[in-house]
C-alpha cells in the first residue's frame, strides 16, 4: 500500500513585524492547534490558486501570492503532508469563516502557541532565516 501524500499550501503574511496565524476549528484534524493560514491543494489546482481559494474560504481574504519560501515534509500517523509556505501580501480585511480564531504575532511569540507539527517545522526554518 502506498503512502498517502497530501499537498498543502500556507501563507506567510507579515504586517509591521507581526505574522498572521490561524487556529484550527474543534471539528478539524489537529483541533485547536495554530498554523499559518492555508489548506489542501485540490486536483488540477495550482499552489497559487489553492492559496487564494483557501484564504477566501477560511478568512474571507484576498491575497497576492509571492514566491515559495519553505518546504517541509512531515509524516503523520496515516499520511504525509508536503507543506509549501509562500510569502503573501494581504489585499483585503480578514473575517473568521472556517477557522476558530486568528492572531497577528511577532516571531518571538511563536513559542507561546501550539502549532501543528508541519507548521512547527516550517516555522523553525523561517526563524532561522529571520535571525540571519
Amino acid at each position: 500500500m502506498s503512502e498517502r501524500i497530501v499537498r498543502v499550501v500556507a501563507a506567510l503574511i507579515e504586517n509591521d513585524g507581526r505574522y498572521l496565524i490561524t487556529q484550527r476549528r474543534a471539528g478539524a484534524v489537529l483541533p485547536g492547534l495554530w498554523e499559518f493560514p492555508g489548506g489542501r491543494v485540490e486536483a488540477g489546482e495550482s499552489d497559487q490558486d489553492a492559496l487564494r481559494r483557501e484564504m477566501g474560504e477560511r478568512l474571507a481574504a484576498e491575497v497576492e501570492v509571492g514566491q515559495m519560501i519553505s518546504f517541509v515534509r512531515h509524516r503523520y500517523h496515516s499520511y504525509t503532508v508536503d507543506l509549501h509556505l509562500y510569502e503573501c501580501q494581504l489585499l483585503s480585511d480578514l473575517a473568521i469563516r472556517a477557522v476558530r480564531d486568528f492572531r497577528w504575532i511577532r516571531s518571538a511569540e511563536f513559542d507561546d502557541y501550539e502549532f501543528t507539527p508541519a507548521d512547527e517545522a516550517s516555522m523553525s526554518q523561517l526563524l532561522g532565516e529571520i535571525s540571519q
